[in-house]
This record gives structure tokens, C-alpha cells and sequence, in this order.
């Protein structure tokens, strides 16, 4: 009996043993990209690595009378707080200017989430 109860444990072990490793899988990622996309990413890098430390860039999210001026900078100011804003006056108009971005990476992606609130918004050097 003792021979039997040996034999059906060690061939059931065996089996055990077999299935587990028989069944382990092994994956394989293949990313399909279109070459252009590393282009781009090396050509922003030298873009942003041969700006000038002196360059800066803000965003402008309105132009207009002060009261008008006064709503905007309150209005973004109630949505975003990560870029701080100013408010300035430029004959014949106030303005409010966001941020002070040291290259176009921090700005563009600034940009892309301040024009889904203000859609008139746009960038410029100083």
C-alpha cells in the first residue's frame, strides 16, 4: 500500500510539477511608432537645449477695457493656479499675461490646457 500511495503522489507531483512549467507563457511587446515621432522628440530637444537662458515666454488670455481685464485674471485665477497672472496696462488696452515659461515645452503645454478655458489665448517671447 505504502508503494501504491508513493507511486500515485510522485506521479501526481510530476504532473503537477509539469503543467506548472509547461504553461508558464512568455510575452513579447512589439511597439509599432512611426519613425517621425523620434524625429520630432530629438528635434524639440535641440530646440529647447539651444534657447538662450535669457528667453522667456508668457501667454496672453486677454486684451481689452479693465473691467473686462479684472473678470479674466479673476476667471483664471479661479481655475488654474499652477502659472500665477498680471494684469498690465498697454495703451490703449489692459492685458493679462500668464506665466513666465523658461522654454516652448513649459509653454506649449501650458498653453494646450489655458486655451480650453480661454480659447483667444496665445504665446509670445519677451
Amino acid at each position: 500500500m505504502k508503494s501504491t500511495s508513493f507511486k500515485t503522489l510522485s506521479i501526481s507531483g510530476a504532473l503537477l510539477l509539469f503543467g506548472l512549467v509547461g504553461h508558464t507563457q512568455e510575452g513579447h511587446v512589439k511597439v509599432k511608432q512611426d519613425p517621425e515621432i523620434s524625429n520630432l522628440l530629438k528635434l524639440k530637444k535641440e530646440i529647447n537645449a539651444n534657447e538662450p537662458d535669457g528667453d522667456r515666454y508668457k501667454i496672453s488670455i486677454f486684451s481689452g477695457s479693465r473691467s473686462s481685464a479684472e473678470n479674466a485674471q479673476n476667471g483664471y485665477n479661479n481655475v488654474f493656479s499652477a502659472w500665477p497672472s498680471i494684469m498690465e496696462y498697454e495703451p490703449p488696452n489692459y492685458k493679462v499675461y500668464v506665466g513666465n515659461f523658461r522654454n516652448t515645452l513649459e509653454r506649449d503645454r501650458a498653453l494646450r490646457d489655458i486655451k480650453k478655458k480661454f480659447p483667444n489665448a496665445f504665446s509670445f517671447k519677451y
